[in-house]
């Protein structure tokens, strides 16, 4: 409806050039908003404001030629003059009628568009390291990359979602030796746990699968394994107490044994990652493997297309990039002085790599600590000859879980932290969803577990899904009162929802194939979630105020088939968001 309205506009400003205008308007200048207050009518818009100027008049005086030159439609009652020069459109019942009819013809494909054209976009999301469980701030990653692309899609984008392991390098390193020495522990040996390592129960299960699938053949004296290595912290560095630990279990039990403890570790961890997000309703088109990029190649030829482009250089034994050529704060150690590759090599490359299988936007989704990310990889396309805008990356902020008023405490490597699937047990997907999904992404999230468990107007879950639930039984009352729907006879007597409750539910449902796109563009989904939760109190207000089953059948159908509708928008709604819509509570 509203690309309607603006191509009204359009064709009207379009007949006042070479008379009125002395050229046609610059691309985005025909634009109009919502009204936020319905008595200035649908839509709005300042083209007169911002055109009156080439035009050499007065906006009022444009925005009366303006209004003069508009084609004839069935949509538009009238066209007003406000303020400076303001246009406000007031639509007619018959737009109204025509949209609800839409709803209830296009059902769950309501809302959808092709505004994206069709554009490759690889969204890539989550991507947690593999050394634990996924915890609440991965829940909120793996909730709005999701929803984000289903939001994508609905509106006309070819999107990929894909999950980058990091798999390689030191992290996954550290809890290998961390599973050893719980393994070393389950076996009878007496050793201090490393300050570094990864201390959750998850350790100590993998410790035990390790125990049930070498014996004691990964055993060895507890004092061997500590003879000579530098102190741990707090006397010590951790850092390096790690790294020699790693190393000594390297050379203890033999490197291809440790990388049999490293990949059963990664194994175990990520099909634990996978049915966790799998139960939440979280899946990917492509699990990429760090490992699998370091032997394909791909790091090496991207560091050699840098490298033909005159774009790295030697300094104290390691390869720099060129980052600050291209705006980043600071160059970029590619190779360090031992050769090994860093974590921005592999980013680069992978980047790279995206671009070479036909992507033409990349969208990441990473954690609020990624903020020098931006930069650094754009620089890194750029240098190899891409497009530093093809690059998009959406970072999370925290997530504070509150119990009773009370901060929850969470730490990766501390033996106390919240898991995401503990939060999903004990409040529900629904719940984890849409909590996720009621703030911006960029604003911290407190979560209100009480909240989240009420079954309260106060929690947006429940009030959102009861709306749903009560259309429904409304039709179950229509039925067992021996009553059917005519749904041509309701759609055909819309013109009698003139109630102020009725008009509230009307104006409210056609705007949302406009959030819709709102939230595809500005990669928000928590406008659909706030979106939601007004249409479902526009309801509730209806419902509270009116019958719907009454004697007079053409207002009776008129009015189910308004509520029908209303529950159709928040069922697909919900069904982006990845929440349930239930018939009943």
């Amino acid at each position: 409806m509203k690309q309607e309205i603006e191509q009204l506009l359009a064709s009207a400003v379009t007949s006042l050039v070479g008379s009125v205008l002395p050229e046609p308007p610059p691309p985005g200048t025909i634009t109009i908003e919502r009204t936020r207050d319905p008595q200035h009518g649908d839509f709005a818009t300042n083209a007169a404001m911002r055109l009156a100027k080439p035009a050499g008049c007065k906006p009022r005086d444009l925005a009366q030629k303006i209004i003069a030159a508009l084609p004839p439609s069935p949509l538009v009652a009238r066209a007003d003059i406000a303020g400076a020069g303001f246009i406000n459109f007031f639509l007619t019942p018959a737009a109204y009628a025509r949209e609800l009819a839409m709803i209830h013809e296009r059902r769950d494909r309501y809302g959808q568009s092709r505004l994206g054209k069709g554009e490759r976009v690889l969204l890539e999301f989550v991507s947690a390291n593999p050394t634990g469980p996924l915890h609440v701030g991965h829940g909120r990653q793996a909730a709005y990359g999701a929803t984000l692309a289903n939001i994508l899609a609905a509106v006309g984008f070819d999107v990929s979602r894909e999950y980058y392991i990091n798999d390689a390098g030191r992290q996954v390193d550290i809890l290998a030796v961390s599973a050893w020495v719980r393994y070393l522990e389950a076996c009878g040996e007496k050793l201090p746990f490393p300050e570094n390592g990864y201390r959750g129960d998850y350790v100590r299960t993998l410790a035990q699968k390790l125990v049930s699938t070498a014996g004691e053949a990964l055993r060895r004296p507890g004092a061997t394994v500590l003879a000579g290595l530098p102190p741990d912290a707090p006397a010590g560095d951790k850092e390096v107490y790690i790294d020699a630990l790693i190393g000594r279990a390297r050379e203890l039990i033999g490197a291809e044994a440790f990388n049999r403890v490293l990949e059963l570790s990664l194994e175990r961890m990520l099909a634990d990652i996978r049915d966790d997000l799998g139960q939440f309703g979280v899946t990917f088109d492509r699990w990429y493997s760090e490992h699998a990029l370091e032997k394909s190649g791909a790091i090496d030829r991207a560091l050699a297309r840098l490298q033909r482009e005159s774009r790295l250089y030697s300094k104290d034994g390691a390869t720099w990039f060129r980052a600050t050529d291209f705006g980043d704060e600071k160059d970029r150690v590619v190779v360090r002085e031992n050769g090994q590759k860093t974590y921005f090599a592999s980013d680069i490359a992978y980047h790279l790599e995206k671009r070479e299988r036909g992507f033409q936007l990349l969208i990441d989704v990473l954690g609020a600590d990624h903020h020098g990310y931006v930069a650094r990889v754009r620089a890194g396309l750029t240098a190899m000859g891409e497009s530093g805008d093809c690059l998009e990356v959406n970072l999370i902020q925290f997530v504070s879980l509150f119990r009773g008023g009370e901060k929850v405490p969470m730490g990766k490597r501390e033996a106390q932290f919240v898991t995401l699937r503990q939060l999903r047990e004990e409040v529900g997907n629904d719940a984890c969803r849409l909590f996720y999904l009621m703030r911006s992404h960029d604003q911290p999230l407190d979560f209100d577990l009480e909240l989240a468990k009420s079954r309260t107007n106060e929690n947006p879950v429940y009030y959102i899904q009861y709306a749903h639930a009560r259309v429904a039984s409304v039709m179950k009352q229509l039925a067992a009162r021996g009553m059917s729907f005519d749904p041509a006879e309701g759609l055909g007597c819309v013109s009698l929802l003139t109630g102020s409750h009725e008009q509230a539910v009307l104006g409210a449902l056609v705007r949302y194939p406009e959030v819709l796109e709102l939230a595809a563009l500005n990669r928000a989904p928590h406008a659909i979630a706030h979106y939601l939760r007004d249409l479902a109190n526009a309801f509730h207000t209806y419902y509270n105020a009116e019958p719907f089953i009454v004697g007079d059948s053409r207002m009776r159908n008129a009015r189910l088939a308004l509520v029908l509708g209303l529950q159709q928008v928040i069922r697909n709604g919900l069904t982006l968001l990845g929440v349930c819509a239930p018939e009943s509570m």
